[in-house]
């Protein structure tokens, strides 16, 4: 049976999965350095990979990135969490140290087929998947596919601007969803972790007003028949998506029949690395 390697690379951990045909066969994760930057990160996913080679046989490697990806070229376009991957050939790095041919994309739209193939999307299309953990990325499936757009951009929802006079967000605008909404800047201006932030009803009532006002962006725009949430926040379960789903019902008021199906992500931590093996699969 055809086994692959599956490589997620995100904003605060990244993890690798082996597949044997479409069971979970290992996997290993672990927090990120920002300090040690691309090179540390390349050298633990190196480590990690080569230990597993006298085990496995792999024959195939997906990866979905943490950042935009420039898929047609087969580059990391940058990353604004870690230094270090600006234009940087990541799949031509795999395939000439593992010996493996490698397809990368970037790890929203990765999500998105891993929850669209195997978790919580299956049967809905169009779909759109968002991330919602250091960062908010969005990943957008039609017809089964991965819809990326004239320049890989497309699906990127934390980019939205939301509050025109909000902070400055990382990526020199001001108010973007991700600035207000994502678990990096959370914890810098509250203080406190998202995961503890979550559990106060009256922080989620005020947090999902900026939220909603993104996702009636993605309703309004590409009416899918279902969005799916995936990442660390989305982790608070019903906590955070009732109150979601109410003020999603407010905002998208009633002239629109447009339907408001939210859920969280199925495959938890792993959408990603399932997406990554469908990618190395050749659904794209």
């Amino acid at each position: 049976m055809t086994q692959t390697l599956a490589i997620d690379i995100g904003g605060t951990k990244f993890s690798l999965a082996v597949f044997d045909g479409g069971r979970l066969a290992a996997r290993h994760s672990r927090p990120t350095d920002p300090a040690g930057g691309r090179d540390w990160m390349l050298e633990q996913i190196l480590v990690q990979a080569r230990q597993w080679q006298g085990q496995f046989q792999w024959t195939r490697c997906g990866i979905g990135f943490g950042g935009p990806v420039f898929f047609r070229e087969r580059r990391v376009a940058l990353s604004t969490h870690v230094g270090g991957w600006r234009d940087f050939a990541l799949p031509d790095w795999v395939e000439a140290r593992l010996d493996v041919p490698a397809i990368m994309d970037n790890d929203a739209n990765v999500g998105a087929l891993g929850e669209a193939i195997h978790g919580a999307g299956q049967g809905c299309d169009p779909l759109f998947y968002m991330t919602l953990s250091t960062g908010i990325g969005g990943g957008i499936i039609i017809n089964g596919r991965i819809y990326r757009g004239a320049d890989s951009y497309a699906g990127e929802l934390g980019h939205l601007t939301i509050r025109p006079d909000g902070p400055e967000c990382l990526c020199g605008a001001r108010g973007c969803l991700e600035r207000l909404c994502c678990g990096l800047w959370l914890e810098k201006d509250y203080g406190r972790p998202a995961k503890e932030l979550l559990r106060d009803p009256d922080f989620v009532r005020r947090y999902v007003i900026d939220l909603a006002l993104g996702l009636k962006s993605v309703i309004m725009i590409l009416n899918p028949a279902r969005i799916v949430i995936g990442g660390g926040i989305a982790k608070a379960g019903e906590a955070l998506f009732t109150p979601l789903r109410a003020e999603l019902g407010r905002q998208v008021t009633a002239w629109s029949r447009a339907r408001i199906d939210v859920v969280p992500a199925a495959l938890a931590d792993d959408s990603v690395l399932y997406g990554a093996l469908a990618l190395a699969q050749g659904i794209k």
